[in-house]
């Protein structure tokens, strides 16, 4: 069933880009929570997992007691958009990770950690995304890139830049979305709203 017209929607503040998904969020119109313990991720219609690194947020949501609460929302059903290192938990496939690397797994894709490089490598550039009526600006800080799909995801876009370009850097699976760049970054909020969007529709 649709949730109301203004959701309560989560941002996992364990580590990383936390205040800029709430800012975005609440620019939306949205109620949000900061999610540290289970109780608060239970309060949520959907769920960011925000920018960072992958392997330090998996370890404290540990540590919170968070990590299979989050497994099992995300498997019953809770919208999750994940940025960046969010996306590499939402992926069931990681290359290069780190030893005992975890994910919280959801969307059946294989993503690359830190595939553009290192931070040195970080770019900037326009994303041509689905549903979106003009590019948005991509804001990739050693980030990943999704190497392979299942059958059942959407890729809504792909990079433009050098030797990465064609690589798949947005993608949808019913009520999962993620993305290898930071839409929180620099005032555009079209991918919090279209992350909203599906939030109210599914």
């Amino acid at each position: 069933m649709p949730v109301s017209t203004s959701p309560t929607i989560g941002v996992l503040a364990l580590q990383g880009d936390v205040r800029e998904h709430l800012a975005a969020l609440e620019g939306l119109g949205c109620a949000t929570l900061r999610v540290r313990r289970p109780a608060e991720l239970a309060a949520c219609d959907a769920l960011v997992l925000p920018g960072g690194e992958s392997t330090t947020m998996a370890r404290l949501a540990r540590t919170f007691e968070l990590l299979e609460p989050l497994r099992e929302a995300i498997a019953d059903g809770l919208p999750v958009l994940g940025t960046c290192a969010g996306m590499i938990l939402l992926a069931e496939r990681v290359v290069d990770g780190a030893a005992g690397q975890e994910t919280l797994g959801g969307i059946d894709m294989t993503v690359r950690r830190n595939a553009f490089g290192r931070q040195v490598d970080s770019f900037e550039g326009p994303v041509e995304m689905t549903g979106l009526d003009a590019p948005v600006h991509g804001v990739f800080i050693r980030a990943p890139w999704v190497e392979q799909v299942g059958p059942g995801v959407e890729v809504l876009a792909r990079v433009h830049h050098g030797d990465a370009a064609g690589r798949i850097v947005a993608v949808r699976e019913g009520h999962l979305m993620a993305t290898s760049f930071h839409p929180e970054v620099g005032g555009d909020s079209r991918v919090h709203q279209l992350f909203v969007d599906l939030v109210r529709a599914v």
